[in-house]
């Protein structure tokens, strides 16, 4: 414990600032490997992956460590954006924002004077269409072999997602170096992908941010504040492997000076209602949370006893089952 007591006296290492990346961080290491993998082979057959998960799961964090990782490659160019707004003009102007890309696009007579970025080009026409403009760029890139990874936080169903959306589809078709990560809740992607057109999204690979594993967080607790492997391992077990509850647990301990106090515990559990059940319970319908509350109450949490709690049929059951596992909130086990 005099380690952890030591360390309460540096920045606490943990955090409950959503979307910003703790100093502890346990990293989705195979996950991201997947992305990379796919993303850098010399023939990419995958070129976008969705990355989804119930709130405060670490959809953002993950998608913060797969940029930090392109980079710092050579031939990566990172272009990380909000999803509002118009993101093709915004991605426009994050590229020609670049010194070295910006001579990239005049040398490749590509004016983009009607954006506003200052790039004109004597002699050459404006672009004013951005789907037109970002394809000329992407094309100049490519000449260079560059790649961009575009990347999109907590997307949803917009004129201006979807105009995107249309245009990167597009873009893959033509063989072009672009490559999309985005994050999002299911609800607001299925959203998306319902829209005419862009079906192909649902032939996009989707990660799924679980629940981290056990082994992972109790040597973290053992290794940032010093508990002994019982204490740790039942501060794990209230995590349930929820990021979100993980950083609060984590904390708040730090600053009980590494002590984990009943104190301690009334606090995270007041903050993860707060920031994070409570968001999540107001999302769900009556008849969601009624079916929610019968899960949670079945000792076995078979399908066949929460039916029973509730005393509901297989037909009047199975649609709510179906939209909470949808949302992320309810995972099924093999015969469920």
């Amino acid at each position: 414990m005099e380690k952890g007591r030591s360390q309460a006296m540096k920045l606490n290492p943990y955090s409950i600032m959503f979307g910003k990346e703790p100093i502890r961080n346990i990293r989705r290491e195979k996950l991201l490997r997947q992305v990379t993998d796919d993303f850098t082979v010399p023939e990419p057959m995958i070129q976008i992956y969705m990355i989804t998960g119930v709130r405060r799961s670490g959809k953002t964090v993950f998608l913060t460590d797969a940029t930090a990782y392109f980079k710092q490659q050579e031939d990566w160019i990172v272009v990380s954006i909000s999803s509002g707004g118009d993101i093709l003009d915004k991605t426009i102007s994050a590229l020609a924002a670049e010194k070295t890309l910006a001579r990239v696009f005049q040398n490749a007579s590509i004016n983009l004077s009607f954006f506003g970025v200052g790039l004109e080009v004597s002699g050459a026409p404006k672009i004013s269409n951005p789907e037109i403009a970002l394809k000329k760029m992407l094309e100049s890139l490519k000449r260079q072999n560059k790649r961009v990874l575009i990347a999109i936080d907590e997307i949803i169903k917009s004129k201006e997602m979807v105009a995107f959306a249309s245009a990167f589809q597009l873009y893959i078709r033509d063989d072009l170096p672009v490559f999309l990560l985005m994050t999002g809740l299911s609800e607001n992607i299925e959203e998306l992908q319902n829209v005419k057109n862009l079906t192909f999204l649902y032939r996009a690979p989707k990660l799924i941010m679980e629940p981290l594993q056990i082994q992972q967080i109790q040597n973290d607790y053992k290794e940032t504040l010093g508990m002994d492997p019982d204490t740790a391992l039942d501060m794990v077990r209230e995590t349930k492997g929820y990021p979100y509850a993980f950083q609060l647990i984590g904390y708040f301990t730090w600053k009980n000076q590494c002590r984990y106090t009943e104190a301690v515990r009334k606090e995270w559990k007041v903050r993860l209602h707060d920031y994070a059940y409570d968001i999540i319970w107001e999302r769900l319908s009556q008849k969601d949370r009624f079916v929610a509350y019968g899960i949670a109450k079945a000792q076995s949490h078979r399908t066949a006893e929460v039916r029973e709690i509730l005393h509901l049929s297989k037909d009047e059951f199975s649609p709510y089952r179906k939209r909470l596992i949808k949302k992320d909130l309810l995972r099924v086990t093999a015969g469920e």
